[in-house]
């Protein structure tokens, strides 16, 4: 096994949680100016990837030790009929809306927001040399 790979799969929780980050949608992007957030219960995502792509749902279980996600509504069927929730890797998910029932995570997003930078415009877009 590779050193990057043992890395991963060795890792302690704290810095798995780091690696369960997910994406933000353009909106959420644009509104708390932050690229990725940790994905938890009751988020809304869309799929990007695989054989569930571009459906949406919301998220039943966050597993940070195996790194996987499962998504209400997205399920395998096995052969005996019964089914299974789907699991996903947290790089192939976008999310829609966030769960802001969380006090601590609400506070994170505040700040950011207030902390926000927005690009300056100019006449040629580009920052004259004085």
């Amino acid at each position: 096994m590779r050193k990057q790979r043992k890395y991963k799969y060795n890792a302690p929780l704290h810095i798995k949680q780091k690696m369960v980050h997910v994406h933000l949608s353009p909106e959420l992007r644009g509104k708390y100016g932050l690229r990725n957030i940790q994905i938890r219960k009751n988020d809304t995502v869309r799929v990007l990837r695989g054989k569930f792509k571009k459906k949406e749902g919301k998220i039943e279980h966050v597993d940070l030790k195996r790194e996987k996600v499962q998504i209400t509504g997205l399920d395998n069927i096995k052969k005996d009929g019964t089914r299974v929730l789907a699991s996903f890797v947290p790089s192939n998910l976008m999310i829609l809306t966030l769960d802001l029932s969380d006090k601590k995570r609400k506070m994170k997003l505040k700040t950011h927001e207030d902390q926000k930078v927005e690009p300056k415009a100019t006449k040629t877009g580009v920052e004259a040399k004085k």
